[in-house]
């Protein structure tokens, strides 16, 4: 062979780079043009729509970031009357939608089947059904506050008046509603003004925690705590009384630790201070007495600005006793306002009348629709089997789940980024649901499955909703109304009015609890599988509980002093009894726990949620009744010595005698300087220099309540991977971002005090200069940055980080996953493009979302102009509904984030070190100063 030459050396070593890629990689997908691009398209830029995602059939205003036709990322909609951030669930319906579990085509039993084929045995049973005035139809539906379903389901019961319609919601708010027929004569809901009052009492109501309602509570409660500019008479205090430890009560002023049913009793208690009569006043230990004595002091000095808020769980007298509080406080109108309920919605049965009406044989055709019943029933009946004595039966929803298991035909649903819907808001607004993306399977929506009653299956949902608004808009240019509404994301003005009621009634006392009655169980919902429906979303399942830190499982929360008694130690498998009902589960000694109260949360142990949800946890289901959804006494606790599994991510509870968490009383705030006076530490390393912009963050610790939104938004911004129960039990985690929990205080009365984590990005970082390979570097707008190409995976620079925030991955996540139940191809679809998805053996950490920096340039490039302020919104700062991120150029001396880097209490966390970082964070303030012979640092 002769000389070989550059060229055809050349292109030897490409061709066999290429046999190489062929044989041992992912052949490349085909890269095909469009033939009619979609309007406003254009490649690689992503497109925004105003939509919404619904939790409990109440709407959650987003922004939906698309990129060529592919949804990545929900954003709030800043635009939206109720705009007010974002939560874990909100974060994390991006993947749900692409979930490969999600049910794909219609059933027969476990057969497949066809749309056609159940429109041939289903529209000759309606027809059936119509000529019997509907006798024998029974619809049952989940919660809903749809508009055009409300006009649907009317017309359907005008036309079959013989049929019925059921309602069932595992973690309804029946009560509420029931309380305010009980004080004002009619059924209202409440709307708390938290950003109104100065002082706030719960009345074991968990309003920070996860449901329908906690962005926008969440954001008017930071409105009340921010002491940006505050005077004396404006923060807010917070007293709780409750039988477990909540969000809200980690963030409460004042704590009493007290069981479900004595809530009711101190209820009164508070009420006869305040001149109600005929209510009874019982015994009470001193640190009650104190408690309340505090408690009705601060509603004497704030009447006009005092709120009651009365939790769900709570039977109606209590809300109706809350509602005479608030009259008698001058808070009606002010602090708490009232919506109408139910105005547009027909009368619905509850679950308990279908029970009665299939055990009496009157149910011949049965609809199930966004409800799974099978397994969310409480345990005095048994409805798998009552299904069995319907002749026909019809589930619709997401999943193949429990209920659709049982029934006779399963139809897929849409998931609400496929569907065209409606919705009200947490306001009342009402909030248009248009689709992001083609739907992935053969899913209809509730519409069109509605339609079969009326003759057909194939309606359009988007004509369907079009036609109830054009009826209801009373618009006379329906199309300009429709595009505005459409590109806004809410018809404007569709938030009912506020009711000013009449005067409240006292309400009957309540019967006493009896303390000796065995222990209480109290059901809670699960802050991040709600009710069992997002079991099979591994963001949530992986995300921390924010008080128990418990990942992948739930347990038995026991307080210290019962644990004592029963010999109870962390992970112990406990026996649970209550009546012929037993259950085991792991126990778990929980601060702030009342005594004889046992923490039960729902969503767990699932059969049959999907590949990733099922078999997780256990399901305390069983243990409840219709009549006593909430709690229930009585119970019986025997411990053994076997050991369940608790997965936590933070183990310690305290900070080791550091101060991590600054706190400081408002008096002690109000009286400060203006600007704090803190010499930097000198440092050996280099100053750097930053010309153009100097991101830098501040994290407002007064205002952060611990939901964790930003950190399932940071999981879905970054492509950040899940890696399963055994993984995170090894420590190995991958969050760019966490919030740490630490108690201060007594373990039955301890104070909570949460702190978002994320990387720092250092002035002086210590991971930077050991790395061998320069993968860990310094850009020239003060971000830590890392090259993955250029990481060899030594974690020298994992080892030097103080504030252990960066993350090794031990498996090739981008290719196989950690979690082997998330290897389908279908997961990638959810991955945001302008973030790499990185290999195995690199390191990885908060980037301070540099994809938004760069994208934010380009645009102001583009445009001939300066980034304006807050322009760049990282994807925590966007989540946060209390605003507790602020982030921006600190080379702006007008930006936010250099006023506050500024502020007397803002501070660097182990700033002693001398890394400068550019996080920082503002001291705690609280309503007084902490608790007595207390200092920072002492753990419970």
């Amino acid at each position: 062979m002769g000389p070989v030459n550059r060229r055809t050396a050349l292109k030897l070593m490409a061709a066999s780079a290429a046999v190489s890629a062929g044989a041992c990689g992912r052949q490349p997908e085909a890269i095909v043009p469009y033939v009619n691009m979609p309007e406003r398209l254009v490649p690689g830029e992503p497109l925004a729509f105003a939509t919404a995602v619904t939790l409990s059939g109440v709407a959650q205003p987003v922004i939906g970031q698309t990129f060529d036709g592919r949804p990545t990322k929900l954003e709030p909609n800043g635009d939206h009357p109720a705009a007010s951030g974002s939560d874990a669930f909100t974060q994390a319906a991006i993947l749900s939608l692409y979930d490969p579990d999600r049910s794909k085509a219609v059933r027969k039993g476990a057969d497949t089947a066809s749309w056609d084929g159940f429109a041939g045995e289903f529209l000759p049973r309606i027809e059936a059904h119509r000529a019997k005035r509907g006798e024998g139809l029974r619809i049952l539906t989940g919660p809903s506050t749809s508009p055009t379903f409300f006009d649907q389901i009317s017309t359907l019961l005008d036309r079959f008046p013989e049929a019925r319609w059921h309602q069932w919601d595992p973690l309804g708010e029946e009560n509420v509603l029931a309380g305010a027929e009980l004080a004002f004569g009619r059924r209202l809901k409440p709307v708390y003004r938290f950003d109104r009052a100065r002082c706030v009492v719960s009345l074991d109501a968990d309003f920070l925690g996860a449901g329908p309602e906690q962005t926008l509570n969440a954001a008017r409660f930071g409105a009340g705590r921010r002491v940006w500019g505050a005077k004396a008479e404006g923060f807010l205090r917070l007293h709780v009384i409750e039988p477990v430890l909540s969000l809200t009560g980690s963030n409460a002023d004042h704590r009493l630790a007290a069981r479900r049913g004595r809530v009711a009793e101190l209820a009164q208690m508070i009420a006869a201070r305040f001149g109600a009569e005929n209510l009874p006043e019982g015994g009470i230990e001193e640190d009650a007495r104190i408690f309340l004595e505090r408690l009705v002091q601060e509603l004497s000095a704030h009447r006009g600005q005092a709120l009651v808020v009365a939790g769900a769980a709570q039977p109606p007298e209590v809300h109706a006793l809350a509602h005479w509080l608030n009259e008698t406080l001058g808070g009606l109108g002010e602090t708490v306002e009232f919506l109408p309920a139910d105005d547009e919605a027909p009368p619905a049965a509850g679950l308990r009348e279908l029970v009665d009406d299939i055990d009496a044989g009157h149910v011949e055709t049965l609809l199930i629709s966004g409800t799974n019943p099978v397994y969310s029933a409480p345990g005095d009946f048994d409805l798998a089997e009552l299904l069995g004595k319907v002749p026909f039966t019809v589930h619709h929803g997401l999943y193949r789940n429990e209920t659709a298991a049982r029934t006779t035909w399963h139809l897929p649903a849409l998931h609400d980024l496929e569907a065209w819907s409606d919705a009200r808001a947490g306001d009342g607004t009402v909030t248009l649901i248009q689709p992001l993306i083609t739907p992935l399977f053969r899913g209809r929506s509730l519409f069109s499955v509605l339609g079969a009653f009326f003759g057909t299956l194939d309606a359009d949902d988007r004509e369907v909703l079009r036609a109830h608004w054009r009826r209801a808009s009373g618009a006379g240019d329906f199309e300009t109304w429709w595009r505005k509404s459409l590109r806004a994301g809410f018809v404007e003005g569709s938030a009912p009015q506020s009711v000013r009621p009449s005067a409240a009634a006292v309400p009957k006392p309540v019967a006493p609890a009896v303390e000796d009655e065995g222990y209480e169980l109290v059901f809670r919902p699960d802050t991040k599988l709600w009710d069992g429906d997002f079991a099979n979303n591994a963001w949530l399942q992986e995300l921390p509980d924010p008080v128990t830190k418990l990942v992948w499982g739930n347990a038995a929360l026991v307080s210290p002093s019962d644990a004592l008694n029963l010999g109870i130690e962390d992970g112990n498998l406990l026996e649970i009894s209550l009546g012929e009902n037993r259950l085991m589960l792991p126990a778990m000694v929980a601060v702030g726990q009342a005594e004889g109260a046992i923490g039960l949360a729902l969503g767990y142990g699932r059969p049959e949620a999907g590949v990733i949800g099922s078999a997780v946890g256990v399901d305390v289901n069983p243990l409840r009744r219709l009549d006593a959804l909430w709690h229930a006494t009585g119970a019986e606790l025997r411990a053994t010595s076997d050991r369940g599994r608790l997965i936590r991510t933070q183990e310690h509870s305290d900070m080791e005698g550091r101060e991590i968490i600054r706190d400081l009383s408002f008096a002690d705030f109000l009286h400060g300087t203006e600007e704090k006076d803190e010499e930097v530490p000198p440092s050996l390393y280099p100053d750097w220099d930053y010309p153009d912009a100097a991101w830098g963050m501040v994290i407002d610790q007064s205002v952060c309540i611990g939901c964790s939104a930003c950190v399932t938004a940071c999981q879905s911004e970054n492509n950040i991977p899940v890696v399963g129960p055994e993984e995170v039990e090894r420590g190995r985690e991958m969050h760019w971002i966490r919030i740490d929990r630490y108690f201060r205080g007594e373990p039955d009365a301890a104070e909570v005090l949460f702190q978002p984590v994320p990387c720092m990005h250092c002035e002086k970082a210590p991971c930077e200069p050991v790395c061998p390979v320069e993968a860990s570097v310094h850009d020239r707008e003060g971000l830590n940055v890392q090259v993955y190409n250029r990481c060899i995976g030594t974690r020298f620079c994992q080892a030097n980080c103080p504030y252990k925030v960066r993350r090794f991955n031990f498996y090739g996540y981008g290719d196989e996953q950690a979690y082997e139940n998330l290897d389908d191809p279908l997961y990638q679809a959810a991955a945001n493009p302008d973030v790499s998805v990185r290999s195995r053996g690199v390191m990885e950490k908060c980037t301070y979302c540099v994809q938004r920096i760069s994208r934010a340039q380009q645009r102001a490039d583009r445009e001939g102009r300066e980034l304006d302020e807050g322009e760049v919104r990282t994807a925590c700062q966007n989540a946060c509904p209390t605003q507790a991120i602020v982030f921006g150029d600190t080379n702006r001396k007008d930006s936010l984030v250099s006023k506050l880097k500024r502020a007397r209490h803002e501070y660097d966390l182990l700033g002693e070190l001398g890394t400068r970082p550019r996080t920082s964070y503002l001291a705690r303030i609280r309503a007084v100063a902490a608790s007595a012979g207390s200092e920072p640092g002492e753990g419970a």
